[in-house]
């Protein structure tokens, strides 16, 4: 039994889509990647083509990534000696070198 689905569309959109032309995209990405992403995609009820393409077509809409792209963002014992280190050079009493001898120097004694 075949099943048809109405088109919602102007006679057209329906043109322009059935006559878009379209090239290929290769894409490199480890098999695991691929079998993870293909896994969410399935539930989704989504092809790997269809949910590139979604990507694609919000990057064109957003004009740029679609979600905030952001820097890994430092534990505390990083956030701690960055501050550490920030307090040392703001401290005019704290010891500085000019040169490398110098602070090999102080570092050996």
């Amino acid at each position: 039994m075949v099943h048809y689905m109405e088109i919602k569309a102007s006679d057209t959109q329906l043109i322009e889509v059935l006559n878009m032309q379209t090239t290929n995209l290769n894409v490199r990405t480890s098999h695991e990647i691929k079998a993870q992403a293909e896994a969410v995609f399935n539930e989704l009820g989504l092809t790997m083509t269809s949910a590139i393409n979604l990507f694609l077509k919000a990057t064109i809409r957003a004009h740029g990534i679609p979600f905030p792209l952001t820097l890994d963002t430092p534990n505390h014992v990083t956030k701690a000696a960055i501050e550490e280190g920030r307090r040392i050079a703001a401290d005019p009493k704290a010891k500085g070198y000019t040169n490398m001898a110098e602070l090999r120097t102080a570092l050996e004694s």
